[in-house]
């Protein structure tokens, strides 16, 4: 058996290996420590191999599913090994054979299907990157659902994608320095994948699809070859490839994604997770996708307005369609484990109401649209919903109980086989035959205690007290005996026998003729693939749109109006998750506007820290993204020109696993922005030049700041604390000063949170420091030292001025006897009332006119 498992395990050398062994997935050697230690399960020992204990741990079976799960987040890949006979045939092949197994399926990221494995919510992406640094190709599967996509680039446009994709698993090959799973050269052939995707879609030629790059035919065989090499035998469900344009959608690097939490990865807070009001998995997904890749084509970016205002302005319609929507299960998802084999009956089931709630929906909606001219696109889902599937709908109705088992038998609806409920009907009545032998057997023998039971070892058998067994073992007694145990002792008799063998084969018939039935049901819904496929990613577009007109009347979002335009005039805007969070803690948010026209595309931010200069930057870049994935936005108005690249420099990290320091990191940012933004790209940036020397610091920014506006011409939010930038408003035409007011009472600094024409008059950052609990001395000690830097500054004109004649340490205690040098060294300015310090003022005085008298 080890050499089996050796020789299997040869076959995977970089996989766990699980062999099933009876009702448990066994591991063992190396492969069983790794698991023991991930899973936090016994590790045993058993036999020996080259002299040595085998070490060795095991999972259920019918619970495996949870320990993969495990094990794949755990980031190992496992190759599950079945057995491909039963002990009987491997008993026939003669001598002391081994029950025949083999590897039918590598489990990895990237490739899992079933439930268990899967974030309902999130699609789960193999990508694989072609290609060099100029001309590269990306291409995304998702055999959860069957979606494949590819898209041209460069290598800097495609990470900018993987980001946006955020992919389970990436396929790179071998020798390159991204990181991903490695695999040989010869799976990204372009002409091999050519070939496969002709063949699989049954087509002479892939121009109707788009005109694909050698090095996207490449990504896309690379997909391919994987996917065949982890399923075997298994054939995935893989609908054909859809090409992307590079221009088709907003482009949003890595950096600006962490910046903005645009994922739902981030967490409860983020943008995704925290506008999602979908109520269907597929539709959370559509979200998803649709938020991390906003559109750029003005024209279907007004058809998903025009829906989602379609349902707004019609909430019954919008509420009928959640409700509906929110029984639905997840057809994509079904129809993909019916094409890879890996199904159950439910499947079918969830497949038949699914498509049932499908048809109702697409009728109730055209009814409703028939009424009043409905949006394009709504027309364009409706026709996608359900089309040619109402006779599959009714086979699967008419031969599916309501609430088909997960396991046979059972799943067959009584009155649809005349032949399957005769032998339902045999099996039924050789159970009651055999309760009336039991009854017979108890009188004739006076064993009242006789019962006749069933295991999956004897079957059917007699079982008396061992006390009462004397009698039947006598042989003329008709009893057959099979087995003594410590209280009981089991028979059989050629009566039961006969009876077992007629309940047995009528069973087994019975079993067989579901099957078959089953697999007739799966073979037509294999033949809708593409109908099934288009249904399930209209609805989902049908539950985001309804989503989305809930958000905007429960938030009071307004429909933005999105064109050709470098517009970007934004009134009353507010920040889509701040919100959120502030209304939860009973306040209301400020909001702001916006408006970065032709003459005053740039808008440089100042005021003191907490004052809101990064929430007010994030809020117009993540409006301008919920705009163009189709959502109303949170405002009174806006008006935006579409935004082809989106750049967040908001934040300060590092990257400790580069080499990064937290300034590096920002420069390397800065120098993305600079080298790709255009007229028509929205910028942000905050506190540029942080990080290093103030003249250093200074410099850099101001650069940065005239670049933006004189070169990229972009428009732009930069917010800073150099307010020597401020005069930069004079010379650069289309650069406005505003500031985030703030106002100081009673020694406290009240934070306004408004954002209005202007610059801030100072940085309040010793006000901040007393807010966030800077002891009383150290701010004593830093407003000494910043009065004399600013009493200096302009006699020597420089920043640094006055240090030289700061003493190193406090200032020294008073002289004894020095009444006045003592009183004022006790005043603490920061924690005294109007009236003490008139009352202290008084007392200086009488002090200071008695030592002058003096």
């Amino acid at each position: 058996m080890i050499a089996q498992y050796l020789a299997l395990k040869a076959q995977a050398p970089d996989c766990l290996l699980f062999f099933r062994m009876g009702d448990f997935y066994e591991l063992f050697f190396d492969d069983a420590a790794l698991a023991a230690a991930a899973l936090d399960i016994a590790l045993t020992k058993r036999g020996e191999h080259a002299g040595e204990p085998i070490p060795m741990c095991g999972v259920p079976v019918h619970s495996h599913e949870s320990y993969l799960a495990r094990l794949i987040r755990a980031g190992h890949r496992v190759a599950v090994a079945e057995q491909v006979e039963t002990p009987a045939q491997a008993k026939a092949r003669g001598g002391k054979s081994l029950v025949a197994r083999d590897i039918v399926r590598v489990v990895t990221p990237g490739t899992v299907t079933e439930t268990g494995l899967l974030e309902p919510r999130r699609a789960n992406w193999l990508a694989a990157l072609a290609g060099d640094a100029d001309a590269c190709g990306l291409a995304w599967l998702d055999l959860s659902t069957g979606a494949f996509h590819t898209r041209a680039g460069s290598l800097a446009d495609l990470r900018g994608e993987i980001a946006r994709l955020a992919p389970a698993e990436l396929l790179v090959v071998e020798g390159s320095p991204l990181p991903g799973t490695s695999r040989p050269a010869a799976d990204f052939s372009a002409t091999r994948a050519q070939s496969q995707l002709k063949s699989r879609f049954g087509v002479a030629t892939l121009d109707g699809w788009g005109d694909f790059t050698p090095a996207e035919l490449a990504a896309a065989g690379a997909c391919l070859a994987y996917t065949a090499e982890t399923a075997r035998a298994a054939a995935p469900l893989i609908l054909p490839p859809r090409r992307e344009l590079a221009g088709s959608r907003m482009a949003i690097d890595a950096a600006t994604r962490a910046s903005l939490e645009l994922p739902r990865s981030h967490g409860r807070h983020s943008l995704e997770a925290a506008t999602d009001r979908t109520v269907t998995a597929a539709g959370a997904r559509q979200w998803g996708e649709d938020v991390a890749a906003p559109l750029t084509d003005v024209a279907a970016i007004t058809a998903r307005h025009d829906l989602v205002g379609w349902f707004l302005a019609d909430p019954i319609t919008r509420t009928a369609t959640r409700d509906t929507l929110a029984g639905l299960p997840d057809i994509a998802r079904a129809l993909a484990r019916l094409t890879i084999g890996r199904w159950s009956p439910r499947d079918l089931g969830q497949l038949g109401l699914g498509l049932t709630r499908a048809i109702q929906l697409r009728g109730a909606l055209g009814q409703r649209a028939s009424l009043a001219g409905p949006p394009a696109l709504l027309e364009q889902t409706l026709a996608r919903i359900a089309t040619g599937l109402a006779a599959l709908t009714d086979q699967l109705a008419q031969t599916l109980v309501d609430e088909p088992p997960i396991e046979l038998p059972g799943a067959i609806r009584p009155g649809f086989d005349a032949a399957l409920d005769a032998l339902r009907d045999t099996a039924r009545d050789g159970r009651s035959a055999v309760a009336a032998l039991e009854s017979r057997l108890k009188s004739e023998t006076g064993i009242p205690a006789l019962k006749i039971r069933h295991n999956n070892v004897l079957g059917y058998h007699i079982e008396v007290p061992a006390a009462r067994a004397d009698p039947l073992m006598r042989a003329d007694s008709g009893f057959i005996h099979r087995q003594t145990m410590a209280g009981a002792v089991r028979f059989t008799s050629a009566e039961l026998g006969e009876l077992a063998s007629r309940i047995a084969s009528a069973a087994d018939h019975a079993l067989a003729a579901e099957a078959a039935h089953l697999e007739e049901l799966r073979d037509a819904v294999l033949a809708h693939t593409a109908a099934i496929a288009a249904t399930a990613a209209g609805l989902a577009r049908l539950d985001v749109s309804a989503a989305l007109a809930e958000l905007a009347a429960n938030e009071n979002w307004c429909r933005p109006t999105v064109d050709a335009s470098t517009a970007f005039h934004i009134e009353g805007g507010r920040h889509p998750v701040v919100e959120l969070a502030v209304r939860a803690g009973g306040n209301r948010f400020t909001p702001n506007d916006c408006d970065l026209s032709a003459d005053r595309r740039v808008w440089l931010v100042t005021g003191p820290n907490m004052a809101g200069k990064s929430t007010f930057l994030r809020q117009n870049a993540l409006i301008a993204v919920l705009a163009q994935a189709g959502s109303f936005v949170p405002a009174t108005s806006a008006h935006i020109g579409v935004v082809d690249r989106l750049y967040s420099r908001v934040g300060a990290s590092d990257d400790l696993a580069q080499g990064r320091s937290t300034f590096m990191v920002e420069m390397v940012e800065t120098a993305a922005i600079l080298t790709g933004a255009s007229n028509r790209s929205l910028v942000i940036l905050d506190e540029v030049g942080r990080g290093t020397s103030t003249y250093d610091g200074l410099a850099i920014a101001w650069a940065v700041l005239e670049s933006v506006h004189d070169e990229l011409q972009s428009r732009c939010l930069f917010a800073t604390h150099y307010h020597e930038l401020v005069p930069l408003t004079a010379k650069l035409a289309s650069l406005a000063s505003v500031t985030v007011k703030v106002r100081e009472w009673k020694g406290d600094l009240v934070f306004l949170h408004q954002v209005a024409p202007g610059s801030a008059d100072k940085s309040y950052g010793l006000a901040v420091a007393r807010l966030a609990g800077i002891p009383a001395p150290v701010l004593t000690r830093a407003r000494a030292i910043l009065a004399r830097l600013e009493t200096r500054r302009d006699q020597t004109g420089g920043i640094a001025a006055g240090i030289d004649t700061l003493p190193l340490f406090a200032a020294p205690a008073a002289p004894a006897g020095d009444e006045l040098r003592e009183k004022l060294g006790q005043i603490d300015p920061d924690n005294i009332t109007p009236r003490e310090a008139l009352d202290l003022l008084a007392e200086l005085k009488a002090l200071a006119d008695a030592k002058g008298a003096s």
